[in-house]
């Protein structure tokens, strides 16, 4: 079995904002274009305009309703590899194909040595590993290591897609063993947690969790004066110059 590293230098990671995304899949799209043309095998699909379509995806979102009453809200929760310092999936891997790297943390697998036996998905207690079907090994976010030490692009493009294509920006990427880290700092402000804790995984993706929203005052509600619309321009600005004053 494959062994992991007893520390990493990093711990290249990411923090998703729960409170920000939107559930655009943005994220989910451009990871699944950058890693069809990038590191290893492309991300096939199966049946892609028939009734039975299936693919290999590394990024996923599912959302949820939570709370009720004037506390109910939905929640966007992205979700991929989260590169675990515990990873289950390495050390289960019998050729060594599954590794995490000691530099940086991030955990990859290598396709010449996978022989898609599947142990590594039946491991991870996140489902964030996918048999592609094509070409008969796993695949799982590789935190477009592809794209982080790509010294051809700018320096703002040297972050996985999913963090250059959010709209919101709701994902962050950073080295959360630096606690001076811009990500760091994030996860000590808003109290970032581990996914599925109990598993003892010790991920190193992080999550901020949805802020408590305080419900708008009846008086901040305003009336649209008869005869205007928020259609219209005129409208619409009263209304909105109406709104923040009522707000104070």
């Amino acid at each position: 079995m494959t062994s992991l590293p007893a520390k990493t230098e990093k711990k290249l990671g990411l923090v998703i904002d729960l409170d920000i995304c939107v559930g655009c899949h943005a994220c989910v799209v451009n990871c699944k274009e950058w890693n069809t043309g990038g590191y290893g095998a492309a991300l096939s699909d199966q049946d892609p305009y028939g009734a039975d379509v299936s693919g290999a995806w590394l990024n996923r979102i599912h959302t949820f309703e939570a709370g009720s009453g004037s506390d109910a809200r939905v929640v966007h929760f992205p979700k991929s590899c989260l590169h675990c310092d515990d990873a289950p999936c390495v050390t289960v891997c019998p050729t060594g194909a599954s590794y995490k790297r000691a530099a940086d943390g991030i955990v990859l697998v290598d396709e010449d040595m996978c022989i898609g036996c599947g142990l590594c998905a039946w491991a991870c207690p996140y489902g964030a590993r996918e048999m592609d079907a094509a070409e008969g090994v796993m695949k799982k976010c590789t935190l477009c290591v592809d794209r982080v030490y790509n010294e051809t692009l700018q320096e703002v493009d040297r972050v996985p897609a999913c963090v250059r294509t959010c709209p919101a920006n709701a994902r962050h990427f950073g080295d959360l063993a630096d606690p001076q880290s811009d990500v760091s700092t994030m996860v000590a402000e808003r109290g970032g947690i581990d996914l599925m804790p109990e598993q003892c995984t010790r991920p190193v993706n992080k999550y901020l969790p949805p802020r408590q929203h305080t419900p708008m005052p009846a008086s901040a509600h305003v009336k649209v004066p008869q005869g205007e619309t928020t259609a219209g321009a005129t409208g619409f600005f009263a209304w909105v110059d109406a709104t923040l004053d009522a707000m104070g």
